[in-house]
């Protein structure tokens, strides 16, 4: 019998990075549905929150549409490049696959990436491109290695070989620090003023949003946020679940204000998300991340 996640087969899993990379990455993810009786056109679709990480996703079989990015569903059915950079996204978006999929993703830290590459994270948010349209060489070469590689297992191992030593020598020229994403938040503002950049809120303002993407104000909310969802989690599998308590643990006004900021980033309310989560296999990110 294949395992089970909350009924469903288990098509998807999370794999935590090295400890090395614990401050570069914050997971790896697969999904593979292929070997299996094809889902229905809903649950092929793949339902992402608003988040402040980066990805990048390998099509290791079938492919995938955009369904809806940004608000913007003039996208729709354009499809995705096999191996794709994606950038923050400040709102839930989706993609659709056609037919069975096997998909390999890494989640990176956005200050991390920029560290590696120079990347401006301000102007990738919102945005998924093709990895060799702004990433070099030895990056494609890995894409190529990760498409050709015997299994996910051994994908992760290509990814950590290659990053690992970068991002060693990436610290050591003073990279901001990373590790857990509120961690990194919270000491994100004080490394770039340390770093010498100018100290008026603006220039302050305008290096963060280099590095990660998005506003302060911003990556804090939605850090708070995640960290609601991972103790409404804990909360959910002991039975004891409490949305005003969860509220009031993750610094919000009320319950109402954690139900809005839910709504905004992943577009349900806290209660309508766990029941989602729980009948809806197109909510498989949802499943395995919180």
């Amino acid at each position: 019998m294949p395992e089970q996640q909350h009924g469903f087969a288990a098509t998807a899993r999370l794999i935590a990075p090295s400890v090395a990379l614990a401050s570069c990455v914050r997971a790896h993810i697969i999904r593979d549905t292929t070997g299996r009786p094809l889902l229905p056109p809903a649950q092929r679709i793949n339902r992402f929150p608003a988040n402040l990480l980066c990805s990048i996703s390998w099509f290791i079989e079938g492919s995938s549409q955009i369904g809806e990015l940004a608000g913007d569903a003039s996208l729709a059915g354009q499809p995705l490049p096999r191996v794709l950079l994606g950038g923050p996204q400040t709102l839930p978006c989706t993609s659709y696959n056609p037919g069975p999929v096997h998909i390999f993703m890494v989640m990176l830290f956005p200050q991390a990436l920029h560290a590696l590459t120079g990347i401006d994270m301000s102007r990738h948010v919102n945005r998924f491109v093709a990895l060799d349209a702004v990433l070099d060489g030895p990056w494609q070469a890995l894409a190529q290695q990760v498409l050709d590689a015997h299994d996910d297992d051994a994908r992760v191992a290509l990814v950590e070989q290659f990053l690992e030593p970068q991002w060693r020598a990436a610290r050591a020229a003073g990279a901001a620090p990373g590790n857990a994403l509120g961690d990194w938040v919270n000491g994100l503002a004080g490394h770039v003023a340390a770093a010498g950049w100018g100290r008026s809120a603006r220039n302050l303002e305008r290096r963060i949003k280099a590095w990660a993407g998005q506003p302060l104000r911003r990556l804090r909310r939605m850090s708070r946020a995640e960290q609601s969802f991972l103790e409404s989690r804990t909360a959910r599998e002991a039975g004891t679940v409490s949305w005003a308590e969860m509220a009031a643990r993750g610094g919000y006004a009320d319950q109402a204000h954690l139900c809005r900021e839910t709504r905004a980033i992943t577009g349900h309310t806290p209660t309508e998300l766990a029941r989602r989560a729980m009948d809806d296999e197109s909510y498989w990110l949802y499943r395995i991340w919180a």
